[in-house]
């Protein structure tokens, strides 16, 4: 029997979970994307990965017991781990409107899998706002257009619905409810490209300030005040990764130059 729980991950710094950073004349290096909405995603296996981790250090052997028995050479026994992880989705895409506040993007895809997986009593009895769905006084009335319009960097909406989205802000986030917008899952994917961090890097002489043959490179990543939910399940009792319900943690590569650092909430079992 399982107890579930859920996560809640925001995004402090660029957050970049996919292609390992390479020095191949001009690789991108791609984040994970889901199959559906072509929208970010943190494997299951990097969120287990970097809890393990995070267990290793602190408390020695506690992880082989939830994570399971790391393999070894020349050893074939495994264990079960008693904490699943399943990919963490979009829930909330900041997007840069020219004149007008950043805005936070979703479409009902992915508020459905959030539905699916937080189990509050405020998000599980809301119902699914419709794409193009906007609180009262965002956007801009053009001439007798009764329809408010949101202008994005490639283009524009027409915000057809006022709806109230608060209830679909994770109590653990600091986001404005005036400032949230649903579109179309057709949509999605090409806002979501158009929002993502994007840096080209250089890879330097050891011994002079120019660039190597070769090393030019560039990386992709989630912006900095994305949202995203993952579902877990424990098989058992007591399972406590950090001293609070929350915690600041490192996912994905480029730790190093200021790429991953995210905020994240445990759910209470359930």
């Amino acid at each position: 029997m399982y107890t579930k729980r859920y996560g809640i991950i925001e995004a402090l710094a660029p957050l970049h979970v996919g292609a390992s950073a390479g020095e191949e004349t001009g690789n991108l290096n791609l984040i994970f994307r889901d199959q559906f909405t072509q929208t970010g995603i943190i494997p299951g296996s990097s969120i287990r990965g970097r809890f393990r981790a995070d267990m290793r250090q602190e408390k020695p052997g506690e992880e082989h017991h939830w994570y399971g028995k790391a393999i070894k050479e020349g050893d074939s026994e495994t264990t079960e781990a008693f904490v699943k992880f399943e990919y963490a989705s979009i829930v909330w895409l900041p997007v840069f409107c020219p004149g007008q506040p950043v805005v936070w993007v979703t479409c009902p895809w992915l508020l459905k899998r959030y539905q699916k997986i937080a189990y509050d009593q405020a998000i599980a009895k809301a119902s699914l706002p419709l794409p193009y769905s906007a609180p009262k006084g965002l956007g801009r009335q053009i001439g007798n257009n009764m329809t408010r319009t949101l202008f994005f960097n490639l283009g524009f909406i027409e915000l057809e619905h006022e709806v109230d989205l608060s209830p679909w802000v994770h109590p653990g986030v600091n986001l404005n409810a005036n400032n949230l917008v649903v579109v179309d899952d057709n949509d999605i994917a090409m806002i979501h490209d158009m929002s993502l961090f994007r840096q080209s890097r250089v890879k330097l002489s050891d011994t002079e300030k120019k660039v190597d043959g070769g090393g030019f490179f560039n990386v992709e990543a989630l912006p900095e005040g994305t949202v995203m939910v993952f579902p877990i399940a424990t098989r058992a009792q007591g399972w406590q990764p950090f001293h609070s319900d929350t915690s600041e943690l490192y996912f994905g590569g480029l730790e190093s130059i200021g790429f991953g650092r995210c905020h994240v909430t445990l759910s209470e079992e359930n």
